[in-house]
């Protein structure tokens, strides 16, 4: 074997070892720490380099992702107070977003804010985590993410597409009921990240998990061949949602929900038809009090 083919063999190789081991997220990282005064600004660099790697790097799932397959995805950690020299309280802000096909166009899955993330961090020490128990609440919170920003991406393809990685984010939290830090359990309020995946595999959210197939697979993804068709189905999608509702009135999960897409809905039905305006905003209005004057403007128009 000449040496020409060795090295187009170890090239072939080597790209195919990257796409059967690429990963899942391409996650960007972003720590702030403007409220921490006088403070060794390196440890938050450390931090940032971490998370990035630990997020990117880690295969989460059993399936091959090429490199353009990867989830768009930020992590945004806001901190708060430094306890100690490694000890930190701070919010962590979890985006998703999704390609809709044949467009250039990408759609928000998730918006999150976390307000209770207390976590331990050394400079020169690798982020350790494990998923049959309980190590490190940091590595344990993102881990939680990561499934869940996978499980709402394969829900958005396939109905209920997600529900394995529903369930690795429900074991985290029952592996963290140990844990001292708060966020995980059930009595610590009801938006929290126990209830947050809790309702997410209860069957009187079946009706959300339906809506946001249709809303994205049916809805979004055949705009590009008639828009008119897609929007009646969005409609039809969001018409779910009363059913959520009307068992529990502004529940945390319809929030998560609104979040992400509320901007989204407004600039789909600001160009509908007459009829369809008040359908949709009459339906918002009862469901999304929230959001109401976002919602004035489709009516109103921008």
């Amino acid at each position: 074997m000449n040496r020409l083919v060795r090295i187009l063999i170890v090239i072939f190789l080597s790209v195919l070892s990257f796409n059967v081991n690429a990963q899942e997220l391409n996650c960007n990282v972003q720590i702030n720490s403007s409220q921490i005064q006088g403070s060794d600004k390196s440890v938050f660099d450390a931090m940032q380099k971490s998370i990035f790697e630990f997020m990117n790097s880690r295969v989460w799932t059993n399936n091959v992702y090429k490199n353009s397959e990867r989830i768009e995805c930020t992590v945004m950690i806001n901190i708060t107070q430094q306890v100690s020299n490694n000890s930190f309280k701070a919010t962590i802000q979890i985006q998703s977003r999704r390609p809709v096909y044949n467009t250039s166009y990408y759609t928000t899955t998730l918006n999150h804010i976390d307000k209770e993330l207390e976590f331990v961090f050394n400079e020169f020490d690798p982020l350790d985590y494990s998923e049959s128990n309980f190590i490190d609440n940091l590595t344990s919170v993102l881990a939680f993410y990561a499934n869940i920003i996978i499980a709402l991406d394969y829900d958005s393809f396939s109905l209920k597409g997600g529900t394995r990685y529903f369930q690795k984010a429900q074991t985290i939290v029952s592996n963290a009921q140990g844990a001292k830090e708060p966020g995980w359990k059930a009595f610590e309020g009801e938006r929290n990240r126990y209830w947050f995946v809790t309702n997410m595999l209860h069957k009187n959210y079946e009706n959300l998990r339906e809506c946001f197939y249709k809303y994205h697979r049916l809805g979004f993804d055949v705009m590009a061949k008639n828009v008119e068709s897609g929007r009646a189905v969005v409609l039809t999608s969001l018409r779910l949602l009363e059913q959520v509702y009307d068992r529990k009135p502004g529940n945390f999960q319809l929030q998560m929900f609104f979040n992400a897409k509320s901007n989204e809905i407004v600039d789909l039905f600001v160009e509908s038809l007459t009829k369809e305006k008040a359908a949709i905003t009459n339906l918002l209005n009862k469901i999304d009090a929230t959001n109401l004057s976002k919602y004035d403007k489709i009516i109103k128009g921008k």
